[in-house]
């Protein structure tokens, strides 16, 4: 990834991050799986990294899928969608 702005995605389960994962990659994003931030929350979890840039086209995809997220969190920015 380059040095494009950044947003994680965080999830109800790890069973739901673990099937975003998938349902991105075969999608052709490029994702990567990373502990939540603690900026983000003091619960463990598993997050996705992706660049904002594609927030919509991954919301869809996610959507489609019937992957539930939790939020989408701008790094540096906060949160900005699931408040």
């Amino acid at each position: 990834m380059s040095d494009e702005e950044k947003c994680i995605l965080t999830f109800e389960s790890v069973h739901q991050a673990l099937r975003a994962e998938k349902v991105l990659l075969e999608a052709g994003f490029s994702v990567i799986v990373l502990p939540v931030p603690r900026e983000i929350s003091s619960d463990c979890g598993i997050a996705i990294k992706f660049s904002c840039e594609e927030e919509m086209r991954v919301k869809t995809v996610l959507e489609e899928q019937k992957v539930r997220i939790e939020g989408i969190h701008q790094l540096g920015g906060g949160r900005h969608e699931g408040d």
